[in-house]
């Protein structure tokens, strides 16, 4: 086993081209690079998933591979660094992920889907005006606290109003330490402001509701190059957004922007982490109360009414903490049971099978 000096020098003595540097290939993911991988085995990072395949980019690999038997264990998505064979022109192992986004996929079962990784910051998207909503933004914070990646709160629509004081200040109190920038998403000079978290290798993306400014934010970033959309549809004359695929976009500065159709649905799934730290005040306060299972409402000995009743918890911030809780309780309760259900039917398939083969041994 090699000695931390071993391993040191080893990273010391095959330090990543410039190109991986700019594709985000940072120490997380250089000291999980094999010792002996040989020659043939390169790091590369997803760029691109379709149905038929993923897009790999690496040094002097630039290409499109079909997926098939064991990739699927990889369990990919974009932003993924991945070793690939360049011998056999398979991939191999994924490398740990340093932050992670994913949703409850639609349909009946509601199963998890991946949607992004190794994302380093979160621009969450509101504006200046009738838009912003502290309850969404709340939401958003809980969602990036949790996948473990940094947000910022970006307000557009800067210019429309006199003075952006009001929302910057209600904003900054959502969460402890949250960073809040005000910009006008269609002119570039205002965006200055955003280069800390656009440098190169830097991998960032939006979150936000329809209405914000998000696709003028976009353009703006990857240098008024427009992520494609469809042509007008016959029917009802309107544009429509083509990104069903995930693909990494690189802006001019050397950061990459991350575009998922999945972003846009995040849902709360295993983020009590993410809330606590987003209500800390209130969660806080919550573990002293008299009883455990404490509802916060007409308890004796609940802190959280204490506090509420002196002024120093907002009742309607509480409120707003109250109702997503219980949805990522929902949510999280709904898919434990879609997971029991699939152990029972596992287990009748597997009885089913047995009592057959039982009854052509007889």
């Amino acid at each position: 086993m090699r000695t931390a000096r071993a391993h040191n020098a080893h990273i010391g003595a095959n330090m990543p081209s410039v190109k991986l540097l700019g594709l985000g290939l940072d120490f997380h993911f250089q000291q999980q690079l094999g010792f002996d991988d040989g020659e043939a085995i390169v790091p590369v990072r997803i760029m691109n998933i379709q149905r038929s395949g993923v897009q790999l980019i690496g040094d002097d690999i630039d290409k499109h591979i079909e997926l098939s038997g064991n990739d699927y264990d990889l369990n990919l998505t974009v932003g993924d660094w991945a070793l690939f064979d360049t011998a056999t022109q398979r991939l191999i192992r994924r490398l740990e992920r340093k932050s992670m986004f994913k949703r409850r996929a639609p349909g009946s079962d509601r199963r998890e889907q991946l949607i992004a990784a190794n994302i380093d910051t979160l621009f969450i998207v509101s504006s200046c005006n009738d838009d912003f909503n502290e309850a969404r933004l709340e939401r958003y914070l809980a969602i990036a606290r949790e996948a473990q990646v940094m947000p910022v709160i970006i307000l557009t629509k800067a210019d429309l109003v006199d003075d952006t004081r009001e929302f910057v200040h209600k904003a900054s109190k959502l969460a402890s330490g949250v960073q809040v920038e005000t910009v006008n998403a269609l002119n570039s000079d205002t965006l200055v402001c955003l280069d800390p978290w656009l440098k190169s290798g830097q991998t960032i993306a939006l979150l936000g509701s329809s209405g914000v400014g998000k696709s003028s934010l976009t353009n703006t970033l990857l240098g008024l190059q427009e992520i494609a959309t469809q042509s007008i549809r016959q029917d009802d004359a309107k544009g429509r957004h083509t990104t069903t695929s995930r693909s990494m976009h690189q802006m001019p500065g050397g950061a990459w922007l991350l575009d998922t159709p999945g972003i846009r649905e995040l849902q709360l799934v295993d983020v009590k982490t993410g809330l606590d730290d987003v209500f800390e005040e209130i969660s806080t306060l919550a573990q002293g109360c008299r009883f455990n299972d404490c509802s916060h409402s007409n308890e004796p000995g609940c802190k959280v009414q204490t506090a509420i009743k002196a002024g120093r918890i907002d009742e309607e911030r509480f409120k707003r903490w109250g109702k997503l809780v219980r949805e990522e309780a929902l949510n999280k309760a709904t898919i434990a049971e879609r997971r029991a259900r699939d152990k029972s039917l596992g287990r009748m398939y597997k009885k089913i099978i047995n009592e057959k083969n039982a009854e052509k041994e007889t």
